[in-house]
């Protein structure tokens, strides 16, 4: 038996133990409150500059992949990230998460373009937000990692990271037309590669060094290097086009064929479920590097995206999430709260009405960052290695389907023979009839999921 010295030693160390818990659950509760956010003021303030400004590249690149006029990407960005500051108020799902058009999506909404035609991509939006809001509603996002196993998704950001990379790698030799003759490899030309060569290699060894302290410096570099450099030496610019933004109602515009809005529907509902599962993960990121060490909640993280996305389909916007890079620099700026969210927001929005001033980024700048974009998720097949051969494979596969035929036609494909493999394996190994398989593997689906992620 214990001593009472003993009980009261152990009922003080509960207590002391509970009371702590208690403080941590009611400090996490608090941290939307405008006391909370009013202690980091001037470091959210000072994060939010450095994230906008790494924004900037970031969402030109993006929006140049998915066919998307800039100004449209650059007010998505600055929507969601005004969206995402007071959705933090109400129901935060991530506390520095940074809001952005993903790159994973940009074939996909480019493929939506040449598909559909630029008219209809803000009915496609809006339909991505509506199938996103009942996801969301219904906290299907429970399910969607266990549906769509994780090295699946992983092999399809790595085959758009493949056409990423291919299609910036073309700025790298792109010289003005003035420099153009009939001589491929001019002169000119030689000195644009030698140029874009330098500054990748200066980005990444940049990017080595800060990665873990301040990964905005490279960017920073690459850019100001870059803007100095074109004083000097004639290379291609950025030219931003100066669309107009307004308001009006998302619908579907004439010439839509009832069966191309069926492959309208499937399209939308990829491009939810993608967008969904990208922000799972993300979030899961996210939580690893909080500050402060909060938990993450992914269904409310999902109610700021199908939110601002509903809203951005309305100025013929672009999909959004909290992109795990911007998120990174955010935290390593310094940010505490969401609070640097509209800051990020608030830089972007200053860009978007005065796009001039992108005039002066040369294209093998933003070239450097892309392919590293790109880069990074082809790098994160590493990642599928730790589930075995099996999913390195279909990974593999994932991501060669995804680049040769197509975004959706390549994730069809995938996943058709993820379950058809699941199926006969089950059914040889387990001597189970078909439909006995499919039971139980709704069983262990709705197992698995409930209590994983929030």
């Amino acid at each position: 038996m214990k001593s009472k010295t003993e009980e009261k030693w152990l009922f003080s160390g509960q207590s002391r133990t509970a009371a702590a818990a208690a403080a941590a659950a009611t400090a996490a509760a608090s941290t939307g409150s405008a006391a909370f956010q009013s202690q980091y003021v001037l470091r959210d303030i000072a994060a939010g500059l450095i994230t906008g400004a790494m924004a900037i590249p970031l969402t030109i690149g993006i929006a140049i992949m998915s066919d998307y006029p800039i100004k449209v990407g650059l007010a998505t960005v600055a929507f969601a990230s005004f969206i995402g500051w007071i959705n933090a108020w109400f129901k935060p799902g991530n506390y520095i998460g940074s809001p952005g058009i993903a790159a994973g999506l940009a074939p996909v909404l480019a493929m939506g373009v040449a598909t559909f035609g630029w008219e209809n991509m803000a009915f496609c939006i809006f339909m991505t937000a509506v199938m996103q809001a009942i996801i969301w509603k219904f906290n299907w996002q429970r399910y969607l990692l266990v549906a769509v196993p994780v090295y699946l998704v992983e092999g399809l950001l790595a085959g758009v990271g493949l056409k990423i990379l291919l299609k910036f790698s073309e700025f790298t030799y792109e010289i003005p037309d003035a420099l153009v003759t009939e001589e491929f490899w001019n002169t000119a030309r030689i000195q644009m590669v030698a140029i874009s060569a330098a500054g990748l290699a200066v980005f990444l060894l940049l990017f080595s060094k800060f990665k873990n302290t301040q990964p905005a410096v490279p960017y920073f570099v690459l850019i100001a290097g870059g803007i100095i450099l074109a004083q000097f030496v004639s290379v291609p610019m950025i030219s931003v086009e100066d669309v107009d933004l307004h308001l009006q109602l998302p619908l579907p515009q004439a010439d839509v064929s009832l069966l191309m809005l069926v492959y309208m529907v499937l399209f939308c509902a990829m491009l939810a479920i993608v967008d969904v599962i990208e922000q799972v993960m993300s979030n899961a990121a996210i939580e690893k590097i909080d500050p402060l060490g909060r938990k993450t909640n992914s269904n409310n993280s999902l109610l700021a995206i199908w939110i601002a996305n509903l809203g951005s389909s309305f100025f013929h916007g672009m999909t959004n999430l909290d992109g795990l890079a911007k998120s990174t620099t955010n935290k390593l700026a310094g940010a505490m709260t969401k609070f640097s969210v509209l800051i990020i927001g608030s830089v972007v929005c200053f860009f978007t009405f005065n796009t001039y001033y992108l005039d002066y980024l040369p294209k093998f700048s933003l070239a450097a960052i892309m392919m590293f974009t790109g880069y990074k998720m082809i790098a994160g097949l590493v990642h599928v290695t730790h589930y075995g051969p099996y999913a390195l494979i279909l990974s593999l596969l994932t991501a060669g389907l995804v680049y040769k035929v197509g975004i959706f036609e390549g994730l069809l494909i995938a996943m058709v023979m993820h379950g058809i493999i699941h199926f006969m394996v089950f059914t040889k190994h387990d001597n189970m009839p078909g439909k006995a398989v499919v039971k139980r593997y709704f069983e262990n689906l709705k197992k698995d999921s409930s209590g994983n992620l929030q």
